[in-house]
């Protein structure tokens, strides 16, 4: 996508891995498609689990991409591009230094399964506050629609003051690092649901150490559609 193409539907700022290494082919493999390429990926052979049952517990992180959200999906403001948001992100990524992540672990947050993060979290809770901080000037205020469906949720009071003021209620101090691995797990079996943790773990709890050396810009084209990666800025701070 070039700055002379319709604006996307909404952007976001994301962590992924490095494109090509290990976690990103992992994790990209294991929702079943590449946001940098579009390339499909079929289902993992998991016992216990059918094929089309996984694909359908791993729709909605499949549509986002393989990620970890810095600042969650926004509609650019009036008046801005983005070349604008690039720009930006390029001189946040000039101050925020590159990390290795704690160990990531196979989770049970809210009610899906995730990769979350068993260490000292300040550097990494430091850097998804300025990426929120830094950026929001450029996105547009939510509308009422916008606000109604966030709400539903069940937010506490102070998330909700956080989803007023920054777009989003699960930010600063409620701010969660992970990587999704499924959507909610409601409808799964106590059995599918074991099995999903262990091919989970033997996955990427077996990893080397995964290093936080990029924030990513991604888009949605159009309402609906899947978000691809547009492009990755390296931290240089």
């Amino acid at each position: 996508m070039t700055s002379e193409d319709p604006l996307p539907y909404r952007c976001a700022v994301y962590f992924v891995p490095k494109v090509g290494n290990d976690w990103w082919q992992a994790g990209s493999q294991w929702l079943g498609r590449c946001a940098a390429s579009g390339a499909i990926y079929a289902p993992p052979s998991i016992p216990g689990v059918d094929p089309a049952e996984f694909q359908a517990l791993t729709a909605d992180p499949r549509r986002y991409g393989w990620h970890a959200t810095l600042k969650a999906p926004f509609t650019l403001a009036s008046g801005q591009s983005l070349d604008a948001l690039r720009s930006a992100m390029q001189a946040l990524a000039k101050r925020l230094p590159a990390f290795e992540l704690p160990p990531l672990r196979v989770s049970d947050l809210g009610g899906f399964l995730a990769l979350r993060p068993d260490g000292d979290l300040t550097r990494l809770n430091a850097t998804a506050a300025a990426c929120v901080q830094a950026l929001h000037p450029l996105a547009q205020p939510l509308n009422e629609r916008e606000l109604a469906r966030r709400r539903q949720a069940h937010l506490t009071p102070e998330q909700d003051r956080l989803l007023l003021a920054w777009g989003y209620p699960w930010v600063l101090d409620h701010f969660q690092f992970h990587l999704s691995l499924t959507g909610s797990l409601a409808g799964a079996l106590t059995e599918q649901r074991a099995a999903l943790i262990a091919a989970a773990q033997a996955r990427f709890e077996t990893l080397p150490t995964c290093h936080f050396g990029h924030i990513a810009l991604f888009c949605e084209p159009h309402a609906g559609a899947d978000f691809e990666l547009l492009q990755t800025m390296a931290l240089r701070g």
